[in-house]
């Protein structure tokens, strides 16, 4: 989250054997302009540059210890080889590696990753002269080998040209990062490194390259117990009440939304699809969807990435399970609407501790000959992952797994999502043909992968979902629950359909007026009605959603206590003041803080209505740099007409709560002063969303209008209610439109509004709260599904007072806000329904022209 990388699904798998080490499943995908990326050889007399952030001994042995089995002792003594993650200084990387002009300087670079400098450094060139004393450190009294292993985090490693040092080192210095040159190419095939002044390392290349002696192994593929397979669910009970509740109660079936809304997936304004849609944000979405992250202009291409794996299967045989994963994650993005044909895949593989049992070698070989086999039937590729052969604990070992993760490309508005659109849809299962041996026809999975994606592209499908864990049932299921629609099953359906683990079939639901495909089995039909009826059987929907979200309810929780109800406040008196010029494109100054993540997304949305904006890094790196970006920060507010505080997590959300960093900044009398003479002399406006809402209060800018001291009386934000972070979609209320940044909205509004945060619960005296309302300074609220003012989760995600959601200055020029406006784009959230634009952005624009 602190980084600004949108996750869009994140999952555990469960199966006894993770029991010691648990299985999470999640990534996150970047991409960059082709035109930056360079590869060329480095040649004797460049520069090696180390990027980022410090060294320290908490890197030391990282890889190592999570490559290695452990046991109850080492439980104790391992803790130091946990590294410190530094996701300020990552955010700073990722700024400046997205500049061209910096980029297209880089002949080369790796991450720091096992090994440290040895292997990040070592790998670049066959060349290398290393000076350790001048690897930056977190504190005095590392030693060599300390400095040249160290697997510190968040530092990158870069080849330029001598000629470019200067110009490289300039540009990383704009975006207060540290970075040092530490080696040099040389035209000699060795390895050096230096410590002192004496040579601790000295490698001939050819002895690096031959990855030292040659090692083999004997591995023995063990046949399969097909028996052992668990084909389908067990479902017990005697009606199907109770195998559907069973069913979705099942670890592997249940909700795990708690988990999912600890990460951030709207950062970036390019979600496509929520991790969870349906109006009520319940059908868990199979994959995720972003927008490329241009920097200028917008696209309608959007990455899509999905995985599949499945513990059991893999643990009766790791060959199937394989298989079946890329089978699986093949299908959930065909089911997308995405060309099965142009897909590419990456595996992560985990394995127990294999020493020197020929019998546990021949678990990953089983599995990589699945997968293999799956590859080459279905014409696709994969490149890249990662293995661990680390997945034992004491006498517990994981299961062979496998996971298959595919990726490919659509257009945002072309992407189809899981949720029940509308009652009265025929759903049908497209399924491939099964052999005896209980694997798919693979040339059957591909011609039923080409029939979904034909009908996909024709507009012929309103909804789709591959088949997963529990089988048609839980698909079905978790599809009604998004916008609570119903479903009735057609008569005399083999239960075992219902409940079998059935890997690269897929369910539809037809659009109006589409006949049942070719070769489909008709499953039946959604109703208005919340309820699933089958063979004479009635189950309501709230039953079924009840078992699905108690299972982890308590490690994962999605509800808190909130007590009273909040009142419906209206204030529709506009702010009568306008400034007294008029300009066509007012300057917006964006302040970014290390820790700060938004800044792009709200840049784009100024610059979408003309404003021209100046973001700003503030520089604190030594002393100097403070200094000297107060003065330049000072100067920068005189010649603007907007001051934006951005969202993120300024300083890491350190010290002792959000946005404090912020407020401490502008509390320096020369920021205080250009401040209220931009509010008060120049009639600008300021704007602060998440963090920069936090700032604003802080500061108390809002809800008095000016920075002063605050008393115990003063309204504050703090910690959630549910005490974690939350990441989902909101809706908010217009409360008041006294605020010029509220002109295009009219009271009693309602928008959807993306949020992520861990502090955003408002709080304030009662009469306080009062005095506000009857101010029309409590411009937002949080509300339910029918548009009430709401205290319960998850309409109030963190429990504000009377769900106050945004405040405002007496004069409502200063705006403060938790939800992110800025996150909206137009084809953004397409599984969620509401109206998402709030034009504020538009209209703090238009404050200076009319």
């Amino acid at each position: 989250n602190q980084i600004g990388l949108a996750t869009g699904q994140v999952q555990e798998i469960y199966h006894p054997g993770y029991v010691a080490k648990r299985m999470e499943i999640g990534a996150v995908v970047g991409a960059a302009p082709a035109a930056n990326v360079v590869r060329e050889r480095p040649q004797p007399g460049d520069v090696v540059i180390l990027l980022g952030g410090s060294t320290g001994r908490d890197g030391c042995g990282g890889a190592t210890g999570s490559s290695k089995s452990h046991t109850l002792e080492s439980l104790a003594s391992c803790g130091a080889e946990v590294q410190k993650g530094n996701p300020p200084e990552e955010r700073k990387i990722q700024r400046l590696f997205r500049d061209p002009a910096v980029t297209r300087l880089i002949k080369r670079c790796n991450d720091f990753g096992a090994g440290g400098v040895s292997v990040a450094i070592g790998e670049l060139a066959d060349g290398l002269q290393i000076d350790l004393d001048r690897v930056p450190k977190k504190y005095e009294g590392l030693d060599g080998t300390e400095l040249a292993i160290s697997e510190s985090q968040e530092r990158m490693a870069v080849v330029v040209a001598a000629a470019d040092e200067a110009a490289f080192l300039a540009a990383a210095r704009a975006e207060n990062l540290q970075a040092v040159r530490v080696a040099e190419v040389t035209a000699t095939e060795r390895m050096r490194m230096t410590w002192r002044g004496d040579t601790i390392v000295d490698l001939s290349r050819e002895f690096l390259n031959s990855n030292g002696a040659p090692k083999r192994t004997a591995a023995e593929i063990a046949a399969p117990d097909l028996n052992n397979i668990p084909a389908a669910f067990p479902a017990q009970g005697a009606t199907y009440a109770e195998k559907f509740t069973g069913l979705m109660a099942d670890l592997n079936v249940c909700s795990q939304k708690g988990l999912a809304e600890r990460f951030d997936s709207t950062i970036g304004a390019a979600t496509v699809v929520m991790p969870f849609g349906g109006r009520r944000q319940l059908t868990p979405t199979p994959f995720m969807a972003a927008k490329f992250p241009v920097l200028q202009g917008e696209t309608e291409t959007a990455s899509v990435m999905a995985y599949g794996f499945d513990p059991y299967l893999s643990a009766a045989s790791p060959y199937h399970g394989a298989l079946l994963a890329v089978v699986t994650s093949v299908a959930k993005l065909t089911a997308a609407g995405l060309d099965p044909a142009r897909l590419w895949l990456t595996f992560q593989e985990y394995f127990e501790k294999l020493g020197q049992d020929k019998t546990r070698w021949g678990k990953p070989l089983a599995a990589l000959l699945g997968a293999l086999t799956a590859q080459l039937e279905l014409g696709l590729a994969a490149i890249g992952g990662k293995d661990s052969m680390s997945g034992s604990f004491e006498h517990i070992d994981v299961p062979p797994t496998l996971v298959s993760f595919a990726i490919g490309t659509q257009k945002a508005d072309k992407i189809i999502t899981p949720e029940f659109k509308r009652a009265g849809s025929l759903v049908c299962l497209l399924s491939p043909a099964y052999t005896a041996e209980k694997l798919p026809d693979l040339t059957s999975v591909k011609n039923v992968l080409r029939q979904v994606y034909d009908m996909t592209a024709a507009g012929s499908v309103l909804s789709a979902q591959a088949i997963g864990f529990g089988g048609a049932a839980e698909a079905v299921c978790k599809a009604c629950f998004g916008n609570n629609i119903g479903f009735s099953f057609a008569a005399d359906l083999p239960e075992e359909l219902l409940f079998e683990r059935r890997y690269g079939a897929i369910m539809l639901e037809l659009a109006p007026g589409c006949e049942l495909p070719e070769g489909a089995l008709l499953l039946g039909e959604t109703q208005a009605a919340p309820e699933i009826a089958i063979n004479g059987e009635t189950i309501p929907l709230a039953a079924l959603l009840d078992a699905w979200t108690a299972t982890l309810e308590d490690i994962f929780p999605t509800n808190a206590p909130a007590a009273g109800e909040a009142p419906a406040y209206s204030f529709a008196e506009r702010a009568a003041h306008r400034p007294a010029g008029h300009l066509a494109a007012p300057r917006v100054l964006i302040p970014v803080f290390p820790g700060n993540n938004c800044e792009y997304d709200t840049a784009r949305q100024f610059e979408k209505f003309g404003a021209k904006c100046e973001t700003f890094i503030i520089g604190n790196l030594t002393q100097t740099m403070v200094e000297d970006s107060v003065a330049r920060l000072a100067k920068a507010i005189a010649k603007s007409q907007i001051v934006m505080l951005p969202g993120g997590f300024s300083g890491g959300d350190e010290p002792d709560g959000s946005g404090k960093f912020i407020a401490t900044f502008f509390r320096n009398p020369r920021l205080k002063e250009a401040v209220m003479e931009l509010l008060t002399r120049r009639d600008g406006l300021m704007l602060g969303i998440c963090n920069g809402f936090q700032a604003l209060i802080k500061l108390g800018l809002v809800p008095y209008g000016e920075i002063r001291d605050l008393t115990a009386e003063s309204p504050t934000l703090t910690f959630n209610n549910i005490d974690r972070h939350q990441s989902m979609l909101v809706n908010t209320r217009i409360a008041s439109v006294k605020s010029p940044w509220l002109a295009y909205t009219e009271v009693g509004a309602i928008h959807t509004v993306a949020i992520s945060h861990g502090e955003g619960k408002f709080v304030a005296p009662p009469e306080e709260i009062a005095r506000l309302a009857a101010a029309g300074q409590i411009c937002t609220q949080y509300v339910d599904l029918d548009g009430r003012p709401a205290m319960q989760t998850p309409f109030n995600p963190n429990g504000s007072m009377c769900a106050v959601e945004g405040i405002c200055s007496p004069d409502g020029r200063v705006f403060g806000k938790m939800g992110h406006s800025e996150r909206y784009m137009p084809g953004l959230y397409k599984n969620v329904p509401g109206e998402k634009d709030q034009r504020i952005f538009e209209a703090g624009v238009a404050y200076f022209r009319d």
